[in-house]
């Protein structure tokens, strides 16, 4: 089969398209014929070597975290799935990825597929989709239909923050979104109570209606920039970030906590089945073929992807 893969560190020019062996799933796993993967910016920092300590990876190695397809073959002792079935998963971080023909992923990570969206943009909801389930539900400790829940979500138009945004709104919080000006009607779209400009938020809580139960951060900001995100949280309120800790302040009871996504495929089918009950949209800015996956990375390194980008399997 064909795919795409890197056998040493470095910048994007080391991926390369070759022929490898088709996988073959063991006890507990299933093959999945890939229809599509998409883009993390996690993805970039493993090719690159960044996170070689934290997150060992064997090379030669397949990028491609996220991954949407058909069932193609079962391991032993697998149950609850079938070949021909659609399916999503997030592989678990540091496994071979979904920029190839097959993948094989624990049964466990997988989620029947969305039903209402095309099966190629399934591959954008994964890993962006459990980040924001993870940070809403676990961390910020939201509770569906509990009145009064007030949320500030920072990088609101971002593949992540805009599922935030969406899943909080649908938990019946009050969310104000921080995003650039020419996001305000996607946002609104979303479910935010209000929309604020970055401009807005350095002038301080009161600016954008806080403090807030729950502040959510998923833009990188300086140590000291952080540090003023904590005079945005209520008394007993908490900060949940997933690009670097918001400092806590234990006399009014702030919390801090940071996200490290995890595969979860329980979690993974009830983000499935919002987004076919209409209460979660995928933002899918582009399709790219396997083959441009360098390019797609350069770009990414760069600033210049236009946002959440599926790349199509070989």
């Amino acid at each position: 089969m064909k795919a795409m893969r890197f056998h040493e560190f470095g910048s994007s020019e080391v991926l390369r398209y070759e022929d490898v062996d088709r996988p073959v799933p063991g006890p507990g796993q299933v093959l999945v014929r890939v229809a599509a993967t998409s883009f993390n910016p996690v993805d970039d920092h493993i090719r690159a070597g960044v996170l070689a300590e934290m997150l060992p990876v064997t090379l030669p190695y397949v990028p491609g975290i996220d991954l949407a397809g058909t069932v193609a073959g079962l391991g032993p002792d697998v149950t609850g799935f079938e070949v021909g079935d659609r399916v999503v998963a997030m592989l678990p971080l540091g496994s071979a990825g979904g920029t190839a023909e097959y993948a094989v992923a624990p049964a466990e990570s997988l989620a029947p597929a969305p039903r209402t969206t095309e099966l190629v943009d399934a591959a954008a909801l994964p890993l962006t989709g459990l980040a924001a389930w993870q940070t809403a539900f676990e961390l910020a400790e939201l509770k569906p239909g509990q009145t009064g829940q007030t949320v500030l979500v920072n990088g609101a138009a971002g593949a992540v923050g805009s599922l935030v945004v969406q899943l909080a709104a649908d938990a019946g919080a009050q969310v104000t979104a921080v995003d650039g000006p020419q996001h305000a009607d996607r946002l609104r779209d979303y479910g935010a109570h209000r929309v604020a400009d970055p401009l807005d938020l350095a002038a301080g809580p009161a600016a954008v209606g806080g403090p807030f139960q729950v502040v959510v951060n998923h833009v990188r900001l300086s140590p000291e920039e952080l540090a003023q995100l904590t005079h945005y949280v209520a008394d007993g309120g908490v900060a949940a970030s997933s690009a670097g800790p918001v400092p806590e302040d234990p006399a009014r009871g702030v919390r801090s906590a940071n996200l490290w996504v995890r595969s979860d495929g329980a979690q993974l089918t009830e983000l499935a089945a919002k987004v076919d009950a209409g209460a979660l949209r995928l933002h899918v800015a582009a399709h790219r073929p396997a083959t441009e996956l360098a390019a797609v990375h350069e770009e990414a390194g760069a600033g210049r992807l236009p946002g959440k980008t599926v790349v199509l399997a070989p």
